[in-house]
Formats: structure tokens, sequence, C-alpha cells
């Protein structure tokens, strides 16, 4: 209980920070777009074990957007999406993890190197398929007796590792394929309706 209050209360700075920013409906909208994005690539391939664009949108969405952008979709359609595969004592990790990931890929140094290189854009995504599944892992572990144990934790992450391999090269595969077109698409966006990312 104690870990996902924790887990919580680190989601609520950007939360605040965002909220106290000044926006317009338009900015709303495109982040609400975004998300039903994420969630729907989620839900179309939720059939193949490890295969989902949901990452990859999230970490456009940071590149293109902000940090700020990038942490509200990823939390948010972690939670959003669970609403279609179940919410749990996990869902606040996911927000966590997802979250952090599509930040990470905002920050200015890391979007303008991402923004240039697709060697770099495969890289992130194998960065955030380790990320998330070190993460959730980590919830994994302490969840089964609230105790944590790094021969329990080294234990699941081999036994994870094929699965982990799967959804990182699913990240890579899905951020070099989308990139392009999404951010072709937001670009446009951005002009057209004055929004500032």
């Amino acid at each position: 209980m104690i870990s996902l209050l924790l887990v919580l209360l680190a989601c609520l700075p950007i939360y605040y920070r965002y909220e106290k920013k000044q926006m317009n409906i338009k900015e709303l909208v495109l982040i609400a777009v975004l998300i039903a994005v994420a969630v729907s690539g989620r839900f179309l391939f939720y059939m193949i074990p490890a295969v989902t664009p949901m990452t990859a949108i999230i970490i456009i969405s940071g590149i293109c957007l902000g940090p700020e952008v990038g942490f509200l979709v990823g939390s948010l359609s972690a939670i959003t999406s669970n609403m279609l595969f179940g919410q749990g004592p996990w869902t606040p990790f996911q927000m966590l993890s997802w979250g952090l990931i599509g930040c990470l890929a905002g920050l200015p140094w890391i979007c303008k190197v991402l923004g240039k290189s697709y060697w770099f854009l495969i890289l992130y995504g194998i960065f955030a398929g380790f990320f998330f599944s070190f993460f959730m892992d980590v919830w994994t572990v302490y969840s089964i007796d609230r105790f944590f144990s790094w021969q329990r934790y080294a234990a699941l992450f081999v036994t994870a590792l094929p699965h982990t391999l799967s959804y990182c090269f699913s990240n890579a595969f899905f951020s070099c394929v989308l990139f392009r077109i999404v951010q072709k698409k937001l670009q446009r966006i951005l002009i057209k309706y004055e929004i500032k990312s």
C-alpha cells in the first residue's frame, strides 16, 4: 500500500505543474487524441505478446511535444488502456514507468538526438523496453509477499528475458515506422492551430 502511494505521489508534481500551465482546449484535445491512439494501438495488438505500438506513440509524443506532454500521454494511456485490460495495484507502476519513458524522450537534449537519427531512436526503444520491464519486475517481486529479494528478481528477469527482448524490438520497430509519419502530422497541427509545444 505504501509503495502504491509513493508511486502515485511521484506522478503528482508533473500533473500539478501541467495544471498550472496556461493552455487552451486545442492542446487538451491533441493530448486526448494521442492517448486514444496509444490505447488503440495496445488494444489492436493485445493478442500478440509483447508487441504494441503504444510505447512508440508515447515516445513520439515526448519528442514532438515535450517532457510534460510525454509524461501525460504515457501515464494516462496506462490508466485508460487498463480500463479495457483490467485495473489493479500494478496500474500506478505502469503509469509512472510509461510516463517517465515519455518524459525522458521529451528532454531537450534527448529529443534532438532522437529526432535526427533512427539509430538513437532504435536504442531508445530498446532502453524503454528494458526500463519498463525492470520497473514492473520490481513490483512483481515485491507483490509476491511484500518483500524484495535480488535473487528472486534475477530469476524473474531471466525468465522474462524473451518477453522483454520482444518488447524492446517491438518498441524500436514501431518507433522507426511511425516517427516521421506522426511527427509530420503533429507539426501541421501545431502550426495550423497555433499550439505551442
